[in-house]
């Protein structure tokens, strides 16, 4: 019999509106024992149905939604059936890119909560971060592998958040073969080198892909700083738009060792790219004191907000390193700017940047909005999906 869950009088608003979430203070009661990850069915206080659910008991989020259709199945069928439209509404984007490496499916964006996918070549790789997504991780796979026979399936769920669902970290393959050597993918054009098991993420910011090329329109003849750089692939657009000179920095050596085979694999000029092993920060303020300056640079930290109690310090972060990059530009220099925090809403980091040019004794120019590529899409009734904010910025 599958259990339920009842809801406290008019605490069924957000579900009306096909919101994906049920908190725990939202549950006046439940009707037997759900274990991690069982399907429980959602009334309203009148026993109305609202929805079909994953249970999570140790998270405050405690029910995430698979279903609004009562007569709905979560089965192998289902899962399919989600990643077969996420596949086909993706086709446009990876016609245009020429993308061998792509998100596929983008969690509660796709109807399918806490399951993160993206294809790398002929690797499907796996984040699954909901205690519901792990009960079924075994219909997932045979869908991916009904959808892709060919193709390898691994598993990255090594992210803390899984603790708040009672999960602990796991790795590994799913169907097929581990990967012996980083997948070669290709991105409008580019090769760049991803490291399945061992790289940030599921292996690569597949999010940054429409940033990355706009950053090619302002680095012909340029000096371009890239900050944060991972494995650099701002640098490799920076490197084919033509640009005098980019430094690469970051503060990993295996990154930067990845960055310099990147600018290898495409055939690039090496002697116009420069490899930093540093802490952006303090090398930002050496470079102030030294009075070096730049035509074009690329700020593009890691999260500085994980929760709301972090939201004031990670806005003095965002301020800080932006103030310090505005000061080493040339006037009428180029700055990209960019905050993955999802806490971090895009007016907040506006005025953030805003701010830091005040700061800075420099006067701002907002060119251009800029946000996560299309195969990271954001649902209507899942505003939270839109994490990624960007701007172009003239400086003076």
């Amino acid at each position: 019999m599958t259990c339920a869950l009842y809801l406290q009088p008019g605490r069924e608003k957000s579900l009306n509106r096909k919101h994906p979430w049920v908190f725990s203070k939202a549950i006046k009661k439940v009707k037997g024992k759900p274990a991690l990850g069982d399907t429980v069915k959602i009334y309203n206080n009148e026993g109305k149905y609202l929805a079909t659910a994953a249970y999570s008991p140790d998270s405050q989020i405690r029910a995430r939604i698979w279903t609004f259709d009562e007569s709905q199945h979560i089965d192998q069928a289902f899962f399919e059936q989600k990643l077969a439209r996420a596949l086909a509404a993706r086709e446009y984007v990876i016609a245009e890119g020429g993308l061998t490496g792509f998100r596929l499916c983008a969690a509660e964006s796709d109807g399918l909560p806490g399951v993160t996918i993206d294809k790398f070549d002929n690797y499907l790789v796996c984040q699954l971060l909901s205690a519901g997504a792990e009960r079924h991780k075994g219909e997932i796979v045979m869908a991916l592998q009904s959808l892709f026979p060919d193709c390898h399936v691994y598993e990255r769920s090594d992210v803390d958040v899984r603790k708040k669902e009672g999960l602990d970290k796991i790795t590994g393959p799913l169907a097929g073969d581990a990967p012996i050597a980083p997948v070669l993918i290709s991105e409008n054009g580019l090769k760049i080198e991803v490291d399945i098991i061992g790289g940030h993420k599921t292996g690569f910011y597949l999010d940054q892909r429409d940033s990355r090329a706009a950053l090619e329109r302002f680095v012909k003849d340029k000096e371009v700083l890239n900050c944060f750089c991972y494995t650099g692939t701002f640098g490799l657009y920076a490197l084919r738009g033509g640009c005098s000179k980019v430094i690469n920095v970051d503060v990993s050596q295996p990154a930067l060792d990845t960055a310099k085979r990147n600018v290898e694999h495409n055939e690039l000029d090496l002697s116009k790219a420069e490899f930093v092993k540093q802490d952006v920060f303090k090398l930002l303020r050496q470079y102030r004191d030294e009075g070096r300056q730049f035509d074009t640079i690329v700020m593009d930290p890691p999260k500085f907000a994980e929760s709301k109690a972090q939201l004031n310090g990670a806005c003095r972060g965002y301020k800080d390193i932006n103030m310090i990059a505005m000061q080493i530009l040339k006037p009428g220099g180029t700055l990209l700017t960019f905050s993955c925090s999802g806490l971090m809403e895009q007016n907040l980091f506006q005025k953030v940047v805003a701010d830091a040019a005040l700061d800075a004794g420099k006067e701002l120019l907002i060119m251009e909005r800029l946000n996560q590529a299309a195969d990271h899409p954001i649902a209507g009734n899942y505003p939270e999906g839109f994490y990624l904010k960007g701007l172009i910025c003239k400086v003076y």
